[in-house]
């Protein structure tokens, strides 16, 4: 089963590159198909941590060929600033391809992205500033630029001309900001031409030629299903398509080319950014767990809203992406506690929603309705096999198993490379 989908079940922060990271030597091709620098992973690697916000972590192991999709938006700056520290640190990065028909990140869609989140106040949404938004926004509206518009000066020079003659309007006029001049995005832009030409490739033809020679390939979605632009927590969300679906229309494969949906949920929830949280924490329990797992963006350095995990949340996610299995990372975060709630339905003014609700007020409102597990004291980062954890853990993974829709197949009990317990191979 060579087409391997890696999403993100909750709000993000998952610990997806840990997963892809575990697939290693296995793995052929990693492709990251949505999103751009606004997401990070994390990777351990023996004494060293690796903080990537647009490269795929599959970059970090040996061999593996790694792709940014034409899902993904692309900030140039960023790109070589990522490359250039992963060289100092001696690692391999000459098997990195862009697709040509990625979109490229402008100094105007930075712009665009911080004033408009301003003008918002209470209203904000809660964006990272980088500029994602917009450039997904203009590839919508058809006055996007692409990597491939880098190398024809002509046809890149009437793009931005196009776009600038709208958004100016904007940032005099409604921003009281300055008008960005065609020159200085243009020259900015072209000043990466020659750098990027030797990484742009027809990636939809090599993910497609590879997966016809048998090779194993994993798609790699930045955010996750609660931030899908479609099935997330609209508005509060991101701007394309983070669910098993946007891997196909991410990365110019047929849906029928993916064999295995991977979820990556924490044994609790996290989000950042504004939006509904029904399990969030404003309590000394909220501080325990947000301290405990260094729950801090990896982009933004931001602290995340921290809560207990969410069932219902779980099975909306296994059902929008089709889940086959679920790695369940931070296990170990809970350790200490005498017992552990669990989020297993809601209360919506007195109704109780065994489900996520349809209307996004009625979610807005949501309480949650909690069970509580027994928790464990026993040191579990050594832990191998599932046998080897505490009897309290194994039913505390049982119970999210039997309320989550489909098969807990990894289970992360530290941040360290081989801290894992695997009941199902996810090959």
């Amino acid at each position: 089963m060579p087409g391997i989908v890696i999403v993100g079940v909750q709000w993000g922060d998952e610990g997806k590159g840990k997963a892809t990271d575990l697939l290693g030597e296995r793995t052929d091709w990693v492709v990251k198909f949505n999103g751009g620098n606004n997401a990070g992973h994390t990777v351990v690697v023996g004494d060293e941590k690796y903080a990537l916000h647009l490269l795929p972590s599959g970059i970090l192991s040996s061999g593996v060929n790694a792709v940014i999709g034409n899902g993904v938006v692309v900030d140039l700056e960023v790109l070589f600033a990522e490359l250039e520290a992963l060289q100092a640190r001696g690692v391999d990065t000459s098997r990195l391809r862009v697709s040509a028909n990625a979109h490229v990140i402008t100094h105007y869609h930075r712009t665009l992205d911080k004033v408009t989140e301003r003008f918002l106040g209470k209203r904000q949404i809660g964006t990272t500033g980088r500029g994602i938004g917009p450039a997904y926004a203009d590839k919508i509206n058809r006055v996007g630029i692409r990597v491939q518009d880098l190398f024809d000066e002509n046809i890149l020079r009437q793009k931005v001309e196009g776009a600038l003659d709208q958004k100016n309007h904007l940032l005099l006029k409604v921003y009281n900001r300055r008008a960005i001049t065609c020159d200085e995005i243009v020259d900015d832009l072209l000043s990466y031409a020659d750098r990027v030409r030797p990484l742009v490739a027809d990636t939809s033809l090599l993910l497609n030629d590879a997966l016809d020679a048998g090779e194993v390939v994993v798609f790699e979605g930045g955010q996750a299903t609660m931030l899908d632009v479609d099935h997330g927590t609209y508005p509060f969300v991101t701007s394309s398509a983070a669910t098993a679906g946007g891997a196909a229309t991410g990365s110019g494969v047929g849906p029928n080319r993916l064999d295995r949906i991977v979820g990556i949920v924490k044994a609790y929830t996290t989000r950042v950014g504004s939006g509904p949280f029904p399990t969030e924490l404003f309590d000394e329990s909220g501080e325990w767990l947000r301290s405990r797992g260094f729950e801090f963006g990896t982009t933004t350095g931001r602290p995340r809203r921290v809560g207990w995990y969410d069932a219902p949340m779980a099975r909306y996610a296994t059902r929008i992406n089709g889940l086959t299995d679920l790695v369940l990372t931070k296990l170990d975060i809970l350790t200490g506690l005498e017992r552990i709630p669990v989020c297993v339905a809601y209360d919506v003014d007195g109704e109780r929603f065994d489900e996520m609700p349809v209307s996004q007020s009625d979610f807005h409102h949501a309480t949650p309705i909690y069970e509580y597990l027994p928790g464990w004291t026993q040191d579990i980062t050594g832990a191998r096999t599932f046998d080897d954890l505490p009897v309290e853990a194994r039913e505390y993974v049982l119970a999210l198993e039997a309320m989550s829709g489909t098969h807990i197949s990894v289970i992360g009990v530290g941040a360290e490379r081989d801290a894992v317990v695997v009941r199902r191979d996810l090959v």
